[in-house]
């Protein structure tokens, strides 16, 4: 097999191009829609604070849902839950598009609108991180992650650029768009092969197997810092959050200068998802994941400190680089650790983590820019960010000297229990297989 062939050899699998395709068109439809209810909501009341009540929203109703969400994605088809979940999420491009219509005058339906937005996104992460596993054979895992982690951050980049742009027709544009692309996505998804059931399908419903991801994650100490790192780190450099008021009162750009700024991360993150599906990461995977982290960080720091507009365009490419290395061995980490008998359940946590950083990360932005200012609370944000990835290096000893990523792990029906919290003895460094 040639080198190009086994970097694309993901691609041969058709559930897994289809899932490749919806997950495009999904992300592109969210951040477009993104784009339009931050700069909507901010057109109508000037405050900083209701940028990070959006995220609040979202993130209110994903905590109470999402680990219910991943015993469901290991009980039942996660391809049938990912299409369900789209169809919610198209319905609430509907709303908003009935909310515009009627000339939105306060803020508060956008905020329900967001909360179901939320609901959907729980019962979609765990099935949608879990999925990815099942639809490719063991040795093209690593590049459909690279794969599927660019075609994400392309639509991060293509996305908020189109949402900036169409916004100029007004919010009903966006959102109509947004609400065609996420049926689309539910129709691609649909038509993927049914996928094979797994061995735990009839295992009754109780807190104790919701809870099972939660052991699992805490009895693995490289994945419990990779995760709870990522927290920490993105809850304190949510300045993305921020954005439409940099935009306006900063940089003194429009809805398509912000669509600008909202592409520039994923640009950063999709060139090195692009890189790591060509030449991924093999060795020093802890100090890879420490230095993405460190990058994030000090590039909040500039764009706290910037007034220029390519400056800033720059800190924010260099953002989604160093935030793409550190996801791309978080999610590696999970995926070759966890059995898929709980993969849904442990994806659910992993979920939890990332839901936290981000939305609950916004909100977080938003009180702080109100309390401080705006270009204070972004700079404090990067220098915290740096200060939690110094703390983690020395609280998860074993992940800072990870050297290799661990095998897929080899499953069995009759082990697949036995080893979903089972602790493992391994040191941080593996040797050469």
């Amino acid at each position: 097999m040639s080198l190009s062939t086994t970097k694309t050899s993901a691609l041969r699998h058709r559930n897994f191009v289809l899932y490749l395709c919806a997950r495009f068109l999904g992300a592109v439809a969210v951040q477009m829609q993104s784009v339009a209810v931050g700069w909507q909501v901010y057109a109508l009341t000037g405050d900083a604070l209701d940028l990070g009540l959006v995220g609040l929203a979202q993130f209110a109703p994903f905590v109470p849902l999402v680990l219910i969400a991943g015993q469901l994605a290991d009980r039942f088809d996660r391809r049938r839950i990912i299409m369900l979940c789209y169809a919610v999420e198209m319905l609430c491009g509907l709303l908003l598009i009935g909310f515009t219509l009627t000339g939105l005058k306060v803020v508060w339906p956008v905020f329900a609108v967001m909360a179901l937005y939320g609901s959907a996104r729980a019962f979609m992460m765990p099935s949608s991180q879990a999925i990815v596993i099942n639809l490719v054979p063991a040795e093209s895992f690593s590049n459909a992650v690279a794969l599927s982690s660019s075609s994400f951050q392309l639509a991060v980049i293509a996305g908020p650029a189109l949402g900036g742009v169409l916004y100029l027709a007004g919010p009903m544009t966006v959102y109509t768009t947004v609400s065609v692309l996420l049926g689309l996505s539910a129709i691609l998804i649909l038509s993927m092969r049914s996928l094979p059931r797994r061995t735990n399908g009839r295992e009754p419903m109780s807190w104790h197997t919701v809870l099972d991801g939660l052991h699992f994650v805490r009895s693995r100490p490289t994945v419990f810092g990779a995760i709870s790192l990522d927290l920490f780190a993105v809850l304190f450099g949510g300045a993305t959050a921020l954005l439409p008021a940099y935009a306006s009162d900063i940089l003194h750009v429009g809805p398509t200068g912000l669509g600008l700024l909202r592409t520039a991360p994923g640009a950063g993150a999709a060139l090195t998802a692009m890189l790591l599906a060509f030449a991924p990461i093999s060795r020093h995977v802890g100090r890879w994941m420490f230095g993405g982290v460190a990058v994030f960080g000090a590039a909040i720091i500039v764009l706290g400190l910037s007034t220029s507009f390519p400056l800033s365009l720059a800190a924010l490419f260099l953002l989604g680089a160093g935030d793409m290395v550190s996801v791309y061995i978080r999610h590696m980490l999970v995926q070759l650790e966890t059995p898929d008998a709980i993969r849904g359940r442990v994806s659910a946590v992993n979920s939890v983590f990332i839901g936290a950083s981000n939305e609950l990360g916004e909100f977080e932005s938003g009180l702080t820019a109100a309390w401080f200012g705006l270009t204070p609370a972004i700079i404090v944000g990067g220098a915290v960010t740096l200060a939690v990835a110094i703390v983690w290096m020395y609280g998860f000893p074993d992940l800072r000297t990870m050297d290799r990523f661990p095998h897929r792990m080899v499953e069995t029906p009759s082990s697949d229990k036995r080893n979903s919290i089972k602790p493992k003895r391994r040191s941080g460094k593996r040797r050469h297989p």
